[in-house]
């Protein structure tokens, strides 16, 4: 389980997710990397506090929706190429911090395809906005 999940601050939230959100894009320091787009996995958590996220009328300006997450994600991606995973996971991270309900964020990002003897190699960050 997620050691975020059990940070103090994050007692009084819900968690939105969107997991292997699969992209293509412009990502690498090697030569080879910057000829094309690679697939790259990314993962997100949403803590957001119920008092905020908490439906009364079950209706979507209620809560984060979504697609807030995939577009944050989108933008970031048309912004050009990224050399480091650490980058983009820092950008994603802050711009999904910037939501006025978000207390705090996990991003990571993982890229299945650099080794055939492993999964993936990625990178992940966690940050609670500051009060």
């Amino acid at each position: 389980m997620l050691a975020s999940l059990f940070h103090p601050e994050l007692a009084d939230c819900r968690r939105l997710f969107l997991r292997n959100y699969e992209v293509q894009i412009n990502i690498g320091v090697h030569d080879f990397e910057k000829k094309g787009e690679q697939r790259v996995l990314v993962n997100v958590d949403l803590f957001i506090p119920l008092a905020v996220s908490t439906p009364k009328t079950d209706q979507l300006e209620e809560v984060v929706d979504y697609d807030f997450m995939r577009a944050t994600i989108a933008r970031r991606m048309a912004e050009g190429h990224i050399h480091l995973q650490e980058t983009l996971c820092d950008d994603v991270a802050r711009a999904m911090l910037a939501h006025p309900k978000v207390r705090a964020v996990r991003v990571s990002t993982e890229k299945p395809d650099v080794y055939p003897d492993c999964d993936s190699v990625g990178v992940e960050v966690f940050h609670v906005k500051e009060a």
